[in-house]
């Protein structure tokens, strides 16, 4: 071998030593992605005298980041299915004619058995010699594999900060549940919620007015998620902001109409039960806004469903029609309220749980019995045998009260 093919033998070789060198100190100095793929770049059209290339990567589709020298442009080509499954160095002349037939040589870059880019070369003589292919490889590979570490890294990154969001979302949801309900001869509350996610759009509250009166109840959002947390956050301080104004449930409804209007554009909705029961005047008024409705028992007048109100909060202003429940002579009495996700519970032959099922659970006698705890355990127990290995599709909330 002669002095000068020796020479430029070595010179090649300390252009690819050099040039890993560089790469590696970039990708050490954590530079952007871009610069990355301009050292690829540069180092191949430059340095190695590649005279056309184009690098396809896999991103969530294969895209070209790197092309140059070709007579028309890759940046915006879609790669054919045929490349895609290439796992070793290919010559373009075993494909069908394509616009990549330009090109002369394909080399795949895998990491862990996965295909993660395609470089494609032609016309330069570089490429054509075993070690020359070795080291396009190996420079590819060093480029694509640091890339996408910073992909793995950051999508790391968004998953923490996404955690971080849902904890703060779940913590914030939790907030708006009332600390401690009522368990007095007197006055039983008792509460349960079964979020389907780590954060639902189910709300319940009990609200003492004054030593005779308090609210109780219990509301649905459209949507779930961060969303829908923040969203029943503001509903909750708006609704218990109204209340220390006026204890009119006419007032308090059309005041969160506007407001859950305003703030979700008619995008989102709100289904809403409130009711407000005075122990001395022994009266209920209630408004049921779109929602599921409540069942009341008492030994006067049975079971009744509580329908009485309005259509669902959020989707118009004003509210096409308004009407208060208002039921007199009520003293000993239970008040069970729910939501959505109890009765359309689905079994696996695609039944739902229904309401007929839950109107035979209160109409058993020995559930007049109960206590507010053993009646909410005997549902969960019941949907969880109903739905058998279906999961559940919706957040699942009970409020109920006891009085007398």
């Amino acid at each position: 071998m002669s002095e000068v093919s020796l020479k430029g033998q070595y010179e090649i070789k300390e252009l690819e030593l050099n040039s890993l060198l560089e790469v590696t100190q970039a990708i050490n100095n954590n530079v952007p992605e871009e610069y990355l793929y301009k050292i690829y770049n540069f180092t191949l059209r430059s340095n190695l005298k590649i005279r056309k290339l184009a690098l396809f990567v896999l991103d969530e589709v294969w895209n070209c980041k790197v092309n140059f020298g070709t007579d028309q442009s890759f940046t915006k080509m879609r790669l054919p299915d045929c490349f895609k499954e290439i796992r070793t160095v290919c010559k373009l002349q075993d494909f069908e004619e394509t616009p990549f037939s330009e090109f002369d040589i394909v080399l795949p870059v895998a990491h862990k058995e996965k295909t993660l880019a395609l470089v494609f070369i032609g016309d330069h003589s570089h490429e054509s010699s075993s070690d020359g292919l070795k080291f396009i490889q190996a420079l590819s590979n060093i480029i694509i594999v640091a890339i996408e570490n910073k992909k793995l890294a950051r999508k790391q990154l968004q998953q923490e900060a996404l955690r971080k969001e849902l904890e703060i979302a779940s913590d914030v949801q939790q907030f708006l549940f009332p600390e401690k309900l009522p368990n007095t001869p007197l006055l039983n509350v008792e509460a349960s919620y079964l979020p389907h996610d780590v954060i639902g759009g189910d709300y319940y509250d009990y609200i003492p007015i004054n030593k005779n009166q308090f609210l109780l109840c219990v509301a649905d959002v459209s949507g779930k998620g961060i969303p829908a947390a923040l969203m029943m956050s503001n509903f909750q301080a708006s609704l218990r902001t109204l209340l220390r104004q006026t204890p009119n449930l006419r007032d308090i409804v059309e005041a969160l109409n506007f407001q859950v209007l305003e703030n979700a554009k008619g995008e989102k909705f709100i289904t809403f039960f409130a009711c407000i029961y005075d122990i001395s005047l022994k009266t209920l008024v209630y408004v049921n806004c779109g929602h599921n409705p409540p069942i009341l028992c008492d030994r006067k007048n049975g079971m009744r469903l509580l329908e009485e109100g309005s259509t669902v909060l959020g989707a118009m202003h004003p509210l096409p029609f308004l009407n208060e429940g208002f039921i007199t002579d009520l003293e000993r009495f239970r008040l069970f309220c729910y939501t959505d996700g109890l009765t359309e519970t689905i079994n696996e032959a695609g039944e739902e749980f229904g309401m007929e099922r839950l109107m035979k659970y209160f109409h058993e006698e020995n559930t007049r019995v109960k206590d507010m705890r053993t009646i909410h355990n005997d549902i969960i127990v019941e949907l969880d045998n109903f739905k058998g290995r279906n999961g559940y599709h919706d957040d699942i909330t009970m409020i109920s009260c006891r009085v007398g």
